[in-house]
């Protein structure tokens, strides 16, 4: 996405979203390493902040509060986000192995991916039990057991093993929140049953004893169970048997034990410690290569080390960037030696702090307040970015054009990718009204009139299908953007009927060494073969140039019967109109240019775009359609005024029906538009009742480019909620009738909005 003419020179990596590399990607983000491109790999796009974790809990912070999200991050630092999951690296090849991508090459590494409670030694513990860190996946199962105790009344049999700060934290995070609900639900805390397992013969044994009485006082006075000086030694699926006979009914169980690293660092062949966790030295590079970084809780620092906490990862984001900038740089790194002692603010649930520094220990509200202030600050770091600087090219002299024209260069600007970027239909249709092809008896569907594919007759029973799409990248990641793009090309094939046979492809490569643009390809590409084999179409030769922004496309081809052939015009009145995706991408990814999305709205694009239109057109025909269309870059009103036109009917369209992407009416909201959006709301003029629609949420959407986007469908009434049901039934669950065709009017306005 980053338009940037410095050719790319090295590589840094960075494995993981944790609190030091979120440093990492503002400080290049601020002050960026010519040459440099970073690419950052997370399993988790919205990364948690661990200090605000039991608020979240509690019910003091919303999602979006107790979170970092990577994606505007990354788009600030220019970093490539690949949402993914690290299972490996190659040291010797210098590659990254992941869980669903082909390998991610570097030149410098750096791991910041947590740690995780040790389950393998406890029978039935990794199957019965949920582990606090990774703490992503803990937050989903909290959002589902405090939906079972709202739907359900009690007894809610809920424990923690681990009786060090972090289990007590959320133990006592739940109590306050659950106590919470169920009042407010005119229900007793009597429904609830805590307990804690701790092996230690006193809770919190790293902290001064004054800690440990304080916090024993909390527990009792809320009812809590405790366990102490034993040890979990199997847990079945609703029993907990410890080491002392005693065996514990539970409903939920939270496993905050020790932390411990994934096996594949030290299979990988790095230098770890008898925990798992990555040496590294003074300067946080690993004591086996020097190519190779660590921080956090996953880095045992050989001459200092310091318990798993949040606090130290923190401190270690400023050292990090420094030497990850140097080595790159060839400088000498810098020692980093870390603090002895911190201030532990440590809360009970309720808006309370306990705090402890050495030997000192305080408790009071007020210190919840700097807890929740310096926990606010340090996310608000890393969430209130600056604003980015677009810049507009040549300033245009005002004496040379008109205030329209003016606005209109200064838009150029921010140019949207994907089908963004085409051109809008009015310009594309003036531009080749008086250009005069030849004409050919065995073109059977041409410029004369266009549909979603050209289709010529090959002196067969068959019918060759051509179609081409080409545009420049709207996402970081090469190896997405090439499944994208390999799904919109083949969408105008599935949208007339027809079986891909053969695609060409065409690809712009930002400037690079070789090895680079090698790399940029190779990711590229093998995105786009994992979607031309699914469908069985042959990948046959192509071009590559080098540019300025990463760019693919494809003219593929395909075949089809000569009587199956669907077209764009066919509609018949009392057909019911099917959407097969929702709508919005073209927003969202305006919102990403701009730091404005939310990671999640982008993921919930994505996966939309990465849903093949093949199935759905399947079904669609065999339920009978009159006509059907791809949702592109004209908007789902463009595209239906097509299909209008070329039908001779009216449609009444039902706003409220269509279905909407995660996000588009937020980013809607905000006034974020894709570029084309000016060019594809000109075609308005259809509606018969604008006014009465035009303040409705819904109704910008309807112009909004889609790139990957759904079909839109004519299906005869008697078949359409079988049609409907099947759609949903593999899958695209966002499938909705929208609407239904309607005898000609006298009108000019085709189009009528119901709200």
């Amino acid at each position: 996405m980053d338009s940037s003419q410095d050719p790319i020179v090295k590589d840094l990596v960075l494995i993981g979203g944790g609190h030091s590399h979120v440093s990492v990607l503002k400080s290049f983000g601020m002050n960026p390493v010519q040459g440099v491109r970073v690419s950052v790999i997370a399993r988790d796009v919205q990364t948690p902040y661990s200090g605000m974790l039991p608020g979240y809990v509690a019910g003091h912070y919303s999602f979006d509060h107790a979170h970092v999200d990577l994606r505007p991050l990354s788009i600030f630092s220019k970093a490539r986000l690949f949402h993914d999951e690290a299972i490996g690296i190659n040291l010797s090849n210098k590659q990254v192995i992941c869980k669903n991508r082909p390998p991610v090459s570097y030149d410098i590494l750096s791991i910041n991916i947590g740690s995780s409670p040790n389950l393998l030694d406890i029978k039935g513990a990794s199957k019965y039990t949920t582990p606090v860190k990774p703490i992503n996946c803990f937050v989903d199962k909290w959002n589902v057991l405090l939906e079972r105790v709202l739907k359900n009344s009690g007894p809610h049999r809920i424990g923690v093993v681990g009786g060090g700060a972090g289990g007590i934290e959320i133990l006592l995070a739940i109590h306050f929140r659950l106590t919470k609900v169920l009042r407010e639900l005119g229900r007793g805390s009597e429904e609830l049953s805590l307990f804690l397992i701790s092996r230690s013969v006193r809770i919190m044994p790293k902290f001064p004893k004054k800690v440990a009485t304080i916090f024993t006082r909390i527990l009792l006075q809320r009812n809590v169970s405790i366990y102490l000086g034993v040890e979990a030694e199997k847990v079945d699926k609703t029993i907990l048997s410890l080491s002392d006979g005693t065996k514990i009914l539970f409903d939920e169980i939270l496993w905050v034990t020790d932390a411990c690293a994934p096996n594949w660092l030290k299979t990988s062949g790095l230098d770890v410690n008898q925990h798992g966790f990555i040496e590294v030295f003074d300067t946080l590079q690993s004591c086996s290569d020097s190519d190779v970084f660590a921080a956090g809780d996953i880095a045992s620092v050989k001459n200092f080390p310091r318990p798993k906490s949040g606090v130290f990862a923190v401190r270690q984001g400023r050292p990090l960037s420094d030497n990850l900038r140097r080595i790159l740089l060839k400088r000498k790194l810098k020692s980093f030696k870390p603090q002895k002692t911190t201030l532990a603010l440590i809360s009970s649930g309720n808006q309370y702090a306990i705090a402890t520094k050495g030997r000192l220990v305080f408790e009071g509200k007020l210190l919840w307040r700097l807890k929740d202030w310096i926990d606010n600050r340090w996310v608000k770091k890393y969430t209130e970015l600056p604003e980015m600087k677009i810049s507009s090219g040549p300033i245009l002299d005002k004496r040379l054009a008109d205030k329209e024209t003016i606005k209109e260069i200064s838009a150029i600007a921010m140019r949207c990718g994907g089908c963004g970027a085409k051109v809008g239909s009015n310009i594309l249709t003036n531009a080749l009204s008086n250009l005069k092809p030849v004409k050919r008896n065995d073109v059977i569907i041409g410029l004369h009139e266009p549909d979603d594919a050209a289709v010529l007759d090959v002196g067969s029973s068959k019918l060759m299908v051509h179609t081409v799409d080409y545009f420049k990248s709207f996402i970081d990641d090469p190896y997405i953007f090439g499944q994208i793009a390999a799904y919109h090309s083949l969408s105008d094939l599935f949208a007339m009927g027809a079986e891909a046979q053969s695609a060409l492809a065409i690809a712009t490569i930002p400037f690079g060494i070789e090895t680079k643009v090698e790399d940029t390809i190779n990711q590229l590409m093998a995105g786009a073969l994992l979607v031309l084999n699914a469908s069985n179409t042959a990948l046959v030769g192509g071009h590559t140039s080098e540019g300025a922004e990463l760019a693919v496309g494809f003219s593929v081809n395909g075949l089809i019967d000569k009587e199956k052939i669907l077209r764009k015009g066919g509609m018949n009145p009392g057909d019911q109109l099917i959407l097969t995706k929702g709508l919005g991408t073209g927003t969202i990814f305006a919102a990403d240019m701009q730091q404005k999305a939310r990671g999640r709205w982008v993921e919930s694009a994505i996966q939309s775009m990465l849903s093949s239109n093949r199935v759905a057109a399947e079904i669609i025909f065999n339920h009978d359609a009159t006509a059907c269309t791809d949702i592109t870059g004209f908007g789902l009103l463009g595209h239906m005024v097509e299909m209008i036109k070329a039908s001779e009917v009216d449609v009444e369209i039902f706003l409220s029906s269509i279905p909407i992407i995660n996000g588009a009416l937020d980013t809607m909201a905000m006034g974020i538009f894709s570029s084309l959006q000016p060019a594809n709301i000109r075609l308005r003029r259809a509606i018969l009742n604008l006014n009465q629609v035009v303040e409705s949420p819904i109704f910008p959407l309807i112009f909004d480019p889609q790139t990957s986007g759904g079909l839109l469908a004519s299906i005869p009434e008697a078949t359409a909620q079988n049609c409907l049901k099947g759609l949903k039934g593999k899958g695209y669950v966002h499938s909705a009738i929208i609407g239904t065709v309607v005898e000609k009017s006298e009108n000019l306005e085709p189009i009528i909005l119901r709200l």
